[in-house]
């Protein structure tokens, strides 16, 4: 199948359902529910249906917010809205109530999708008042709520036989196919456009990585990272592309015992998780003791001449050869034992995590990309694997290092725009060349990222932050003056404070009480989880301001750097 032959996503997907053997294999299924599984026919039809009900209340290029956990029905209200002609707008389900309020103001959804109630309670207050929103779609019950308000999508599913032909689409490929909200420096979201070309461009790349790891039978991936992250939302058609069997976990505190349940093949993740997984083994290997230990120690340092590209003698070989079958073979059999590569995404992966990671058999390849290039720009291939490197660029995206380092990405998996927010789109669009704000360099082809230009944190979880939006929230307080956010790449976020000089006294007390307070406002990811106070004020004259007033943010953290890290 040649990806560049086809119009947009739907198309792939009844292009890989017409292919399909047995039609009555499962497609989707849910580790939390486990009876809940879709075949392929099962799934065609409810996408057609729902679709076709959809189709009452869209016109082409109307947007549809979707609001749910990762679940079977999300896959296919996904696919619905695409084949509707309009466009998906995923939102994550931990966000606060305002950023809830601002995406439905900016993108003014003719439709909503929520998962159920717990959902539902979180922006029903909202659109009460939205004359915008023609219609509400559910994947449960709502409790307390008329059933004439809202329809749940599983009575539609039982309501109508469905053919199977293959309905037609007038989509094309630089159509928009999803809005999705990332952090912008100013406080507010920016919608970031992506087309249906650049999702299938970046699946073309995709699949030339996982290749050699595709069997002709269904490929297992278990699939956790919210689908409203751009990453996951593409591996989505990714999936459709290899004809895999897609398990949806049930959560990451569950993710080894899911992994376990349906023995993925390949799963793609963000550094939080591969960080825990470095810990909790690392635990586990700091405990063997005698020939056990002995064992472990000689498995590593051959794995990581391995990794490394050193080459091992041939006692070393034969070493290696009995390892993999005694001790690596057993590290894979409590992930589930078929496990063929993890992908790294999201952010940047720890040198030693990775270097660990192969060195014990679990391969992870580590890839770059942002939202804004649907998103991603280069991975690892898993012939080659470089771990202080992102890998070669996918093919169907030039990248190129502009004069003062930063990477510059053009192609057709670069975003249409910000929606709505051409001035935003601008500063980062320039001649075609999307301006990542990352600073990267070439080692023998493969991009190696240096260091970041923007004043965005990513999470180890992969959530993009503006600083700039928690930091306002903390100055906006009658007792904070100034405050600069730390935490890119940690499990949480900290903070400086510099106090109000007016208020003669605070104590501590209150200032906890305050940041508490200030955290309600915000999404669990946004919380300040610990903070250190200074006395001096930033200024123009200490050098910590600029002319115009602005924080000079690089030299404020590199002066209290310690302080900073002594809150982890």
């Amino acid at each position: 199948m040649d990806l560049k032959n086809l119009n947009n996503l739907v198309e792939l997907f009844f292009f890989r359902f017409e292919s399909q053997k047995d039609r009555k294999k499962i497609l989707l299924s849910s580790l939390k529910e486990p009876k809940k599984n879709y075949n392929w026919e099962e799934t065609f039809r409810f996408i057609k249906k729902l679709s076709a009900e959809l189709k009452s209340y869209v016109n082409k290029g109307d947007r549809c917010l979707l609001i749910s956990e990762n679940r079977p029905e999300w896959f296919i209200s996904d696919l619905s809205i695409m084949l509707s002609g309009s466009i998906t707008v995923p939102a994550y389900t931990t966000y606060a109530e305002r950023d809830y309020e601002y995406i439905i103001n900016d993108c003014k959804p003719s439709v909503i999708f929520i998962s159920n109630t717990e959902q539902f309670n979180k922006v029903k207050n909202i659109i009460k008042s939205k004359n915008f929103i023609k219609k509400i779609f559910s994947f449960e019950k709502l409790e307390n709520v008329n059933e004439n308000e809202y329809q749940n999508i599983n009575n539609l599913f039982f309501e109508l036989k469905i053919d199977n032909n293959i309905p037609k689409t007038e989509i094309n490929r630089k159509d928009p196919a999803c809005i999705i909200y990332t952090s912008g420096t100013q406080g507010n979201p920016k919608g970031v456009v992506l087309s249906h070309g650049g999702i299938l461009n970046n699946c073309e790349g995709a699949i030339e990585i996982l290749e050699p790891l595709i069997k002709k039978d269904q490929t297992r991936f278990l699939t956790w990272l919210p689908l409203s992250h751009s990453y996951e939302h593409t591996v989505q058609f990714v999936q459709i592309t290899v004809s895999a069997r897609i398990f949806y976990a049930e959560s990451i505190e569950k993710l080894i015992k899911n992994m376990n349940d349906c023995s993925p093949e390949i799963m793609t993740a963000v550094p939080r998780f591969y960080q825990n997984l470095y810990q909790k083994i690392n635990a586990s290997f700091s405990k063997a003791k005698g020939v056990k230990k002995m064992l472990v120690q000689k498995m590593l340092s051959l794995g990581l001449k391995k990794i490394k590209k050193e080459p091992l003698n041939f006692i070393e070989k034969i070493q290696d050869v009995i390892l993999e079958k005694i001790v690596r073979k057993k590290i894979k059999a409590q992930f589930g034992g078929s496990l063929k590569t993890f992908v790294s995404g999201g952010g940047a992966l720890d040198k030693q995590v990775g270097f660990f990671l192969n060195a014990i058999g679990l391969p992870t390849l580590q890839g770059y990309g942002l939202t804004e290039t649907s998103p991603v720009v280069s991975c690892n291939p898993i012939n080659d694997i470089r771990v202080e490197t992102v890998g070669p660029p996918f093919k169907g995206n030039k990248v190129k290092i502009a004069e003062d380092g930063e990477i510059l990405v053009k192609g057709e998996n670069v975003m249409l725009g910000y929606w709505n927010n051409k001035e935003e789109t601008d500063k980062v669009l320039r001649d075609g060349w999307l301006h990542t704000g990352d600073i990267g360099v070439f080692e023998n082809n493969y991009l190696k990222i240096t260091d970041r230009k923007k004043d965005i944190l990513i999470t180890p979880g992969g959530d993009n932050i503006s600083p700039l939006k928690i930091e306002n929230e903390l100055v906006n307080s009658e007792l904070v003056d100034q405050a600069i956010v730390y935490g890119d790449n940690k499990p949480y976020l900290v903070a400086l404070l510099v106090l109000n000089n007016e208020k003669k006294t605070i104590t501590d007390e209150e200032i906890e009480f305050e940041v508490e307070k200030i955290n309600k406002k915000l999404s669990k990811i946004e919380n300040i989880k610990k903070f250190f106070i200074i006395s001096e004020k930033f200024s123009i004259e200490n050098g910590m301001l600029t002319p115009t007033l602005k924080l000079k943010r690089y030299k404020i953290i590199n002066n209290y750097k310690k302080e900073f890290e002594k809150l982890y």
